[in-house]
């Protein structure tokens, strides 16, 4: 069998960025960007006032109290016409440029107006609630760089550098395939024998959080014919996830029909717990094929490490594969199997702020619930002695495709 980092580094030699195509920037949030995107505006363009106040010279108000005469009013988007000359004070609100002349604030709550004149109560030093240009970014500033997935903060900076339109990569197409004639779609009459089908919408649901495009190809019966039909119409995915059928049983058909359709097959075992039968392959018209064991949290667990960085890959986004943080044992555990292993647990910041992972007692593969529940995987090596309460370990975080803690 193979360790997880092995199978994870040839599912990852597979793919590469996909083509960058432009859009609008109302669609950039989540998308990775296919370059840098530089600022084609100076923010702030000119000096501006950073709170409502009095435009003055510093030299005017090196001591207080002063009375200074008012020449004007300049409200955010208009601008004064004169040069500020001495004795004199412009009224100002927050964002309006400053006058020619001015090089400081006096805030309105440190001056008293008298019709045509002001009191100014306060000493102020030169630049005081000034905000100079570029203050935030100069034209030409790299502000957003090529391979960043894009947040709303993101999307904000972007359209204040006066960038409409970024050049992203392409979100990747994959398709979403369950199998088992025991399974049906949740409102449909459910007989005694069969279970409700989540593996495929849990699987969309992740391949949308991870910035995929996910293209649910229904559910294929526990047939050759039919589980052939529904391989070969995959075409033109970015790559296909099966959900069943990839282990040895004699129902379990995936890498029988995957062989005799003449598909490349490259490993079907990992050494993991949850997630032993996972396998990967290739199409003859090239599509990549990863085969998900049928326990609902096998499956997700193993998107979580391998669907995620593949689609960070195709993304052109430069991801830890699989991102750690450390955390303290919340109860005993005794020792490991021989396979690596993956316990779903609660994640929690004690009074000391340390975080302390306490992974469920039941770790059963078929308990989505408790996957639901958990807010990281806690990473045990093959063979691991037993362990102790507070001890050091590594928690995988499970957020919707990304970090949650």
């Amino acid at each position: 069998m193979l360790s997880v980092a092995e199978a994870r580094a040839r599912i990852l030699a597979a793919f590469e960025p996909l083509p960058a195509e432009v859009v609008g920037l109302e669609r950039g949030l989540g998308r990775v960007l296919a370059e840098d995107v530089a600022a084609r505006v100076t923010q702030p363009p000119k000096d501006v006032s950073a709170m409502d106040g009095y435009a003055v010279r510093a030299a005017d108000v090196a001591e207080a109290p002063v009375t200074l005469d008012i020449v004007g009013d300049v409200p955010a988007g208009s601008s004064h016409g004169g040069t500020l000359a001495p004795g004199q004070a412009v009224r100002i609100f927050t964002g309006a440029p400053l006058p020619e002349g001015a090089d400081t604030i006096v805030i309105q709550e440190n001056a008293e107006r008298d019709g045509d004149r002001v009191v100014v109560q306060q000493a102020e030093e030169p630049g005081r609630w000034v905000r100079p240009a570029g203050l935030d970014f100069a034209h030409g500033t790299v502000g957003l760089a090529a391979g960043r997935r894009l947040t709303s903060r993101d999307v904000g900076l972007a359209a204040a550098m006066n960038r409409p339109w970024l050049r992203v990569r392409r979100q990747p197409r994959i398709g979403v395939l369950a199998t088992g004639d025991e399974v049906v779609l949740p409102g449909e009459p459910l007989g005694d024998n069969q279970i409700l089908s989540s593996n495929g919408f849990a699987l969309s649901a992740f391949v949308a959080a991870c910035g995929g495009v996910p293209v649910h190809l229904g559910i294929a019966p526990d047939d050759r014919d039919g589980l052939a039909e529904r391989l070969q119409a995959a075409g033109g995915l970015d790559l296909l996830l099966t959900s069943g059928g990839a282990s040895v049983g004699e129902h379990d058909l995936m890498q029988e029909v995957l062989q005799a359709l003449g598909a490349e097959l490259d490993f079907w075992k990992i050494a993991m717990r949850p997630g032993k039968p996972l396998m990967f392959a290739r199409l003859p018209a090239g599509t990549p094929v990863l085969g998900l064991p049928g326990n609902p949290v096998s499956g997700l667990v193993c998107s979580t490490l391998f669907v995620r960085p593949a689609l960070d890959r195709m993304s052109g986004h430069d991801a830890d594969p699989e991102p750690r943080v450390p955390a303290r044992l919340g109860r005993d555990l005794p020792a490991g199997g021989a396979r690596q292993e993956y316990m779903r647990a609660r994640v929690e910041v004690d009074r000391v702020g340390n975080r302390v992972a306490t992974p469920f007692d039941k770790q059963d593969s078929s308990m989505l619930s408790r996957l639901a529940g958990a807010d990281g995987l806690v990473v045990r090596a093959p063979e691991a002695p037993p362990a102790t309460t507070g001890d050091a370990v590594e928690v995988v975080p499970l957020g919707d495709g990304y970090l949650s803690i």
